[in-house]
């Protein structure tokens, strides 16, 4: 699988080490959005209770989508840069998706709350919920674009 949208994109992040070529599978890709189903699961349930939780659950379902679509284009992050959340504009817009565009904003978002300093804003329920769904419209897109 491998579209030409995005290619310099990816040309640059190879060239960069931040992606690596491996040998494309579906296994693998299979996995990781098994793992992003059960994470947005997960944090659907935990919303209101761990909002804080709930968000981190969802850049986790994210970034396990997005890096499914490397996968099954023999591709993988070779660090916990933004490579797997920047590869995704490559299938931004395909069928009206514009939903990888959000992950840079979730993954920053996601950092302030893993590593707070005292001006971090506490997340609040509604910016959980916003970040599930996000994390949900991910997941779903990347199951489209591999179907």
């Amino acid at each position: 699988m491998s579209w030409e949208r995005g290619r310099s994109d990816i040309e640059r992040l190879l060239a960069d080490g931040e992606l690596e070529r491996v040998t494309p599978s579906d296994e693998v890709t299979a996995r990781l959005l098994a793992d992003g189903e059960a994470h947005v699961r997960l944090a659907g349930k935990g919303v209101t209770d761990d909002p804080a939780g709930a968000l981190q659950l969802s850049y986790d379902a994210a970034r396990k989508a997005s890096a499914a679509l490397l996968a099954v284009q023999g591709l993988r992050a070779t660090t916990t840069s933004r490579s797997s959340t920047r590869s995704g504009r490559q299938f931004n817009d395909r069928g009206g998706m514009e939903v990888f565009g959000r992950l840079g904003r979730l993954r920053r978002r996601r950092n302030a709350t893993e590593y707070p300093d005292p001006d971090s804003p506490t997340v609040t329920v509604d910016e959980a919920e916003r970040a599930l769904e996000t994390a949900r419209s991910t997941v779903d897109a990347a199951t489209e674009q591999v179907a």
